[in-house]
C-alpha cells in the first residue's frame, strides 16, 4: 500500500505559483523509494480556531502568510512543537526575518554588509510610559552626523521591510530629513550605498537549490528579473550561492531570497531576510518553471524522507568560524559551506531527486508548454494587472517560458 502525504499550503491571496505547484504535483504522481511507493496531494489551509491537542494532517506546510498573520504563525508553532510537521519556514526565527537580526548575525559571520545603523522610530510608540521613559534614558542624537559618518549616498530603509516598500535612495541632508519626516512609525535602517556596482543579484534558495538571478532594479517591478545567466564568474557565482545557503542554514530556513550586489569582484550582501520570497509568475517569467520544480522536489524529499524540522538554531558551529581571525574570507565561506552542506544535504537530496524523481524536468517541460499552463498565465495577468498592460505582459510572459522550455530541450538533447 502506497504512503499518502499530504502537503499544505498556507497563503494568502497568490493563485498562480499554487495553481503551478498542484499541477505539477498531480502529474508527477506517485514515486517510488526505498522500497516503498509514496503518493501526494495538496490542500489550502483554512484560518481557524484550533486545539492545541489536535492532530494535524499534514506531512509539510509551505507557509506563505505567518510573517504578517499572527493567528496561522501561531498554528505553525504548535504544529512544530507538537506534532513534527515539517514547516517552510521555520516561524521560531521569524524574528529575524525583520532584517536586523540577519545583518547582525552575517556581520559576525564576516560577510561584507555595508556600514549599517539602525535609528529611532520618528513617531514614537504610543504607550503612555514612553515619554518619561524618554525624557530620562532617550539623548536626542545628531541625524546628520550619522549620515555623515556613513557616506553619502545612502539608503533609508525599514528593518522589517519587503517588497521595496520605504526603502529610498539619499543623497542630501534635505532628503535624509524628509525621508526620515515620511518613515512615520517605522524603524528604520541607513545603509551605506554601494555605487558604479558591476551586477545586482538575487538569489532564490529551495533546500539546497539555488538560482542565481541577473537582477536590473533600474526596471519596473515585471521586468527586473532578466533571463540570461552566465553573467558571473564561476567563482563569484558559487561565493553568491554560498552566502544564500549559508543564511538559510544559519536560521534552519529553507526558502529564501538573497540580493547581493557584486562590484570589482567583491560580493556585498544587502538583503537577505525573506519570509514570502517572490514567486509570481509575472515577476519570475523565465525563472518561474525552475522554481516551481524545485520547490517540489525539496517538499517531496522532506516528506518522503521524514526529514526532521529544524527548530533549534546552532549559531555557535558558525560563530567558532567566524570569531576566528586568524582565517581568511575565503576559508570562512569554505567552512560556511560545509555547515550549511551538513544542514541542507545536497548529497541526500540529489540522490532522492535522481532516484525517484527522473521525470520531474520532462512534467515540467509539459506543463509549461500546455494549454492548462496558458490558460493560467492569462487569467492571472487579467485578474492582477490593469488593462492597459494585460496584452503587453501576456506576450511577454509567455515568450519568457517558452524559452525556458526551449534551453530545457536544448539541455536534453
Amino acid at each position: 500500500m502506497a504512503k499518502r502525504h499530504l502537503i499544505g499550503l498556507l497563503l494568502a491571496t497568490e493563485e498562480d505559483w499554487p495553481a503551478a505547484f498542484e499541477s505539477v504535483l498531480s502529474r508527477i504522481g506517485s514515486i517510488s523509494y526505498g522500497g516503498e511507493t509514496h503518493e501526494f496531494s495538496t490542500e489550502r489551509i483554512t484560518n481557524e480556531p484550533f486545539d492545541l491537542r489536535s492532530v494535524p494532517r499534514y506531512s509539510l506546510v509551505i507557509d506563505r502568510l505567518t510573517w504578517w498573520y499572527d493567528v496561522p504563525r501561531e498554528w505553525l508553532k504548535k504544529i512544530a512543537l507538537l506534532n513534527d510537521v515539517y514547516l517552510l519556514n521555520n516561524p521560531f526565527t521569524f524574528q529575524a526575518m525583520e532584517k536586523h537580526s540577519a545583518y547582525c548575525a552575517m556581520m559576525r559571520l564576516g560577510l561584507k554588509v555595508p556600514d549599517t545603523w539602525l535609528i529611532p522610530h520618528r513617531v514614537p510608540p504610543r504607550n503612555p510610559r514612553f515619554v518619561p521613559m524618554a525624557e530620562r534614558y532617550n539623548p536626542p542624537f545628531d541625524l546628520d552626523a550619522i549620515a555623515e559618518r556613513i557616506v553619502y549616498p545612502l539608503f533609508m530603509k525599514p528593518f522589517d521591510g519587503g517588497t521595496w516598500t520605504g526603502v529610498t535612495r539619499i543623497a542630501s541632508s534635505g532628503e535624509l530629513h524628509r525621508s526620515y519626516e515620511e518613515s512615520g512609525e517605522r524603524l528604520m535602517h541607513l545603509q551605506a550605498a554601494v555605487e558604479g556596482y558591476d551586477v545586482f543579484t538575487r538569489s532564490l534558495s529551495i533546500g539546497p537549490q539555488t538560482r542565481v538571478m541577473h537582477y536590473d532594479v533600474t526596471q519596473e517591478h515585471h521586468y527586473r528579473y532578466r533571463p540570461d545567466r552566465d553573467f558571473l564568474s564561476p567563482a563569484l557565482e558559487r561565493e553568491v550561492t554560498t552566502i544564500s545557503r549559508l543564511v538559510n542554514a544559519f536560521f534552519r530556513w529553507d526558502f529564501n531570497s538573497c540580493e547581493v550586489i557584486v562590484k570589482d569582484g567583491q560580493a556585498y550582501p544587502i538583503d537577505y531576510a525573506n519570509a514570502s520570497p517572490d514567486l509570481a509568475l509575472t515577476s519570475l517569467n523565465y525563472h518561474f518553471p525552475w522554481a516551481i520544480s524545485s520547490l517540489a522536489a525539496w517538499c517531496l524529499f522532506c516528506t518522503v524522507t521524514e526529514r526532521s524540522m529544524p527548530i533549534n538554531q546552532s549559531t555557535r558551529d558558525y560563530f567558532d568560524v567566524g570569531d576566528r581571525e586568524e582565517l581568511a574570507y575565503e576559508e570562512k565561506l569554505g567552512r560556511y559551506r560545509e555547515l550549511a552542506d551538513a544542514h541542507l544535504q545536497p548529497a541526500a537530496f540529489a540522490e532522492f531527486r535522481e532516484a525517484a524523481l527522473p521525470h520531474l524536468d520532462e512534467a515540467m517541460v509539459e506543463y509549461i508548454e500546455s494549454s492548462e499552463f496558458d490558460e493560467l498565465l492569462v487569467r492571472i495577468i487579467r485578474a492582477e494587472e490593469q488593462p492597459e498592460m494585460q496584452e503587453s505582459l501576456i506576450e511577454r510572459s509567455r515568450a519568457l517560458v517558452r524559452a525556458w522550455a526551449a534551453d530545457e530541450h536544448a539541455a536534453a538533447r
